[in-house]
């Protein structure tokens, strides 16, 4: 039996062979490491390069926009700067720095500070009395019948549709006439309710034609004042950079609309073109929340479908409570659809 015992714990802990071969690993780098007088002295480039990281996401509001929209850039893709610490740090392991692997502290921290509830927290609750959804269907788009029909699946109540071709806006009241009895289509953009709708009219985002409009729905709950809108695309081009002024005007007339809307509950669908984080939705943003940022899971995000960066399709609201958000399977759009549960 003694030999028996010193047959099972000769190879490492629990005997496992290779959990010893790994302890013996570790205890061999520690000690190189130990030796090594240049640890302190390599890495210095590496370690200002976290530095910057961490000081664009804390700083990233006093990036000014004048010079190609860069301010608005930075913080359309902000959550994406975390994916830099795991590069640092196999950068820092492999030359063997330890000034590389401090500052790294500096970037983790603050990424987690602002993005780690969305990236690590389920805020999502059960019940609800009102479920939406939003779908850029793309104008393109191969199968509008088959596009309209997965969203209504859903089960969503209300659903705003962008960018609505005028040759196929009958394809879409087909495909959902047998879910929604109630629908209205202003330019680009529809809404569809199970509930009768009041008081429809575009309007006016400052683009020259209808791609934002308004409807009361009069659900069992009360009345509830929806907003459907299709920012300007933004372009990045080489000779301007990050375009996106049109956007912005579109977004400040969109916010001064909301702002003057006298029904108490109001939700926004739609795709702004822009994450919550970016300062020019502001005019929209300060006065309405955001369901994934309250009662989503994770970051939303909703485009590209074919491998999602940003969250640019946005369910907002004002005067009812978010108990989730999600977003929807994918489309033959190159957005995702998102959808989201409101307790009146």
């Amino acid at each position: 039996m003694a030999q028996a015992y010193k047959t099972e714990t000769a190879n490492g802990t629990n005997g496992s062979p290779q959990a010893g071969r790994a302890g013996t690993r570790v205890r061999s780098l520690l000690q190189r490491w130990r030796g090594d007088r240049g640890i302190w002295r390599r890495g210095v480039v590496l370690a200002c390069f976290a530095v910057l990281i961490a000081l664009l996401m804390i700083l990233h509001a006093q990036i000014p926009n004048r010079i190609g929209n860069l301010g608005s850039l930075t913080e359309t893709f902000l959550p994406w700067f975390g994916a830099f610490i795991p590069v640092i740090l196999v950068v820092a392991v492999l030359r063997r720095s330890a000034i590389a692997l401090i500052a790294l502290l500096l970037p983790a921290v603050v990424w987690l500070n602002l993005f780690g509830g969305l990236m690590f927290s389920d805020k999502s609750g059960a019940g609800g009395d009102l479920t939406v959804a939003t779908h850029n269907v793309n104008a393109g788009n191969p199968d509008p019948e088959g596009t309209a029909k997965q969203v209504a699946a859903s089960g969503a109540d209300v659903v705003a549709l962008q960018e609505l071709p005028v040759g196929q806006v009958s394809t879409y009241e087909k495909a959902l006439a047998g879910t929604y009895k109630y629908h209205s289509v202003e330019g680009t953009v529809g809404l569809w309710s199970k509930y009768p709708m009041t008081d429809t009219a575009d309007v006016d985002i400052q683009m020259g034609w209808t791609r934002a409009m308004r409807s009361t729905v009069q659900t069992p709950k009360g009345a509830v004042a929806f907003y459907v809108a299709h920012m300007p695309s933004v372009r990045v081009k080489l000779n301007a950079g990050f375009t996106a002024n049109q956007r912005d005007n579109s977004a400040d007339a969109l916010g001064e609309a909301i702002a003057h809307e006298r029904v108490g509950k109001v939700v926004l669908l739609g795709d702004l073109n822009g994450t919550m984080n970016d300062r020019s939705l502001n005019a929209v943003t300060s006065q309405m929340r955001s369901t994934q940022g309250a009662a989503g899971d994770g970051f939303g995000f909703s485009w590209p479908a074919s491998f999602p960066m940003a969250r640019i399709d946005q369910i907002m609201v004002r005067g009812v409570e978010p108990v989730s958000s999600w977003t929807l399977p994918q489309t033959d759009s190159d957005h995702l659809p998102i959808a989201a549960r409101i307790k009146m």
